[in-house]
């Protein structure tokens, strides 16, 4: 197989679910085989939705484990000297993880997407969104929490856990120990793994 290098936030993203998932599951004692966890690489809900609209937005992955699901932000240092304490996110990333959440603990297994906006759409919490009709969003919305669903059979919102995963240079940068208190940092340094400012994926 031919050397594949990657920069930037999403390539790091897709190096550490490649190899180094067993620390996520760790930071949640989450014992699941990594084989049998399932994960969607940048599912994609839409960019940059406005007011009115369905779209929510683009997860960096998720993760669904036998235990969990992981919804995963992603930042990184950019090669800078790094020190800040906090790393606020801001408010539609929240919005983000707050609207998938609601269609994972109200989704019918059982239905299908037309019965379940039948069923929602008038429970549908977010006065400045509405929910996904008949379209490329709800058939990824739909595929999405099908094959969850087929992983975790019986999801609350104490499963869901909304992640901030932080890439730093750890002879340079410090990692931030404050964010949102709905989510979780997990650091995980790179200089160690790359080549030049590359990482191998």
């Amino acid at each position: 197989m031919s050397k594949i290098l990657g920069y930037g936030e999403d390539a790091l993203t897709l190096w550490a679910l490649k190899h180094h998932l067993s620390k996520i599951l760790d930071e949640f004692q989450d014992k699941t085989p990594i084989p049998e966890c399932l994960i969607f690489y940048r599912p994609s809900f839409g960019r940059h939705g406005k007011d009115g609209s369905s779209i929510f937005g683009e997860f960096d992955a998720i993760i669904a484990s036998k235990q969990n699901v992981y919804l995963i932000e992603s930042k990184w240092d950019n090669h800078n000297d790094f020190k800040n304490e906090e790393f606020p996110l801001e408010n539609h990333q929240i919005l983000r993880h707050q609207i998938f959440a609601w269609y994972l603990t109200h989704w019918n297994k059982n239905g299908n997407w037309q019965t379940f906006v039948k069923e929602q759409k008038e429970n549908f919490p977010f006065p400045n969104k509405t929910i996904a009709r008949n379209s490329l969003l709800a058939q990824n919305l739909e595929h999405i929490l099908i094959k969850i669903y087929e992983h975790h059979t019986h999801l609350s919102e104490s499963n869901i856990k909304n992640v901030l995963l932080f890439f730093y240079d750890s002879e340079k940068s410090k990692y931030p120990t404050k964010t949102n208190d709905s989510f979780k940092i997990i650091p995980i340094a790179y200089n160690r793994e790359i080549d030049g400012n590359f990482v191998t994926l």
